[in-house]
Parts: structure tokens; sequence; C-alpha cells
């Protein structure tokens, strides 16, 4: 399976809008922005648990990062309410759930196969940095290696950003506006921006909170490619 799979192309995809197709096990179901493969596949989706749903037992051999967009998504790890920001590395196990359900944005098979670094970061609870040479943009790291840098940006209402992608990017709208190139992106709204590209983006009248990824399309990893 290919769902936009030519990542020489700029995508813009509007996810709250998308219908949801239901994935092998009852109760999960899911919309796919990206993918390559077919259950175990380089993919990037929003995913809701039904209450009381969950996945079998499995190894992420090819890594897992997901943000909690609502609800409670759970394993006996622990619980990560809306807010949470996670990273499963390569070689990690769980056993996914959601008692009350919940819905959640997650990347499969896009780590450095050698990162070993898990994370959890409750982003509802931590310091935001003015960003000294952007006014108007607070930021809140959440990873960064040789091969991406992960972070959730807030920018006050109006706030013009200017931002070159050498190794392409990705964005996630988690709260707000955003108009980028006469896209209007709202919360949900998904884009990934080729190696090359130049993003252009201005927040809209209420500002906007914004997930970004940078880097990591550099190198394209896939289950057959590890």
């Amino acid at each position: 399976m290919e769902i936009n799979a030519d990542f020489d192309q700029r995508i813009v995809l509007h996810a709250a809008h998308m219908p949801w197709v239901d994935s092998p096990m009852q109760g999960v179901q899911r919309r796919m922005l990206d993918r390559i493969g077919n259950e175990v596949a380089r993919a990037t989706s929003i995913v809701r648990y039904a209450p009381d749903s969950q996945f079998s037992p499995h190894t992420h051999d090819g890594g897992e990062e997901f943000i909690v967009l609502e609800g409670v998504f759970q394993d006996e790890h622990g619980d990560y309410p809306a807010g949470t920001y996670v990273r499963n590395p390569p070689t990690s196990r769980h056993t996914p759930r959601s008692s009350n359900g919940c819905i959640i944005f997650v990347k499969l098979w896009q780590f450095d196969p050698a990162d070993r670094h898990h994370c959890v970061i409750d982003m509802n609870h931590a310091t935001l940095i003015p960003d000294t040479q952007r006014p108007g943009v607070g930021v809140i790291p959440l990873f960064q290696d040789g091969h991406e840098t992960v972070r959730l940006e807030v920018l006050v209402p109006g706030t013009h950003i200017e931002m070159a992608c050498p190794d392409g990017a990705e964005l996630l709208v988690l709260a707000g506006e955003v108009e980028v190139d006469g896209d209007l992106l709202s919360t949900l709204s998904w884009m990934r921006l080729p190696k090359g590209d130049h993003l252009v983006a201005t927040a809209g009248t209420d500002g906007a909170s914004v997930w970004i990824k940078t880097g990591h399309l550099g190198r394209i990893t896939t289950p057959h490619s590890a």
C-alpha cells in the first residue's frame, strides 16, 4: 500500500474532515496520512481507540512516535493524557489500549535505527521558551539528535514565520489556524514539505500551536530498507 509516498511533493491534508477507516483490530480506526507498506509500514496516521479497545502486544522494530490528541492513551508503562508526546524507540515493546477511548497522531518506522532514546513529555506543563530570533514565537523542544529535530511552536496571533527546509519538514496544527501559501491549516491539518522547500506561514487571529518535525526526510526509512 502506498499513500502520499512521493516525498518530492508538498502535501496538505485536513485530517479532521477525513473518514475513519477500520484497522484489523476491533475498535481501532485510523486516518492514514502517508504510508509505505501494509500492516508493517512506514506510516503517519491519526488513530482512534474506542473505549476498552487495544492492540495486541507488539515490538516497534522501526520505532514509534505519537502525540495524544484526545482522551487517555494507555499501555503497561503508564497513562498518557491529551497533550503528551511519546517516543518509543526501535526494539521497544508494549500493549497499547484505552479504557475510555482516545485519539493519537502516530508515526511508525521513521527513527534512526540506532536510536534508543525513550521520552515522555507532558506539553501542557512544559516550559515555553521565547524564541529571541522570532518575535511572537514560543518553543517547547521535544527531541533533537543528528537525524531530526522535533518541537512544539506556539504562535501569537498574526505572527509571521519563515523556515528553510533543506531536509524537508512536517507540521501538524494542534490548535488555532495557520495560513501557508494560501492554504488555511486548522486543528488537525497536516503538511509535509519536501527537501529544499521553504515554509512561509502566518498565524490566525487566535494564534496557533503547531508540532513541527524537521530533518527526518533527508533519509526515508521503511521496513524493507532498514
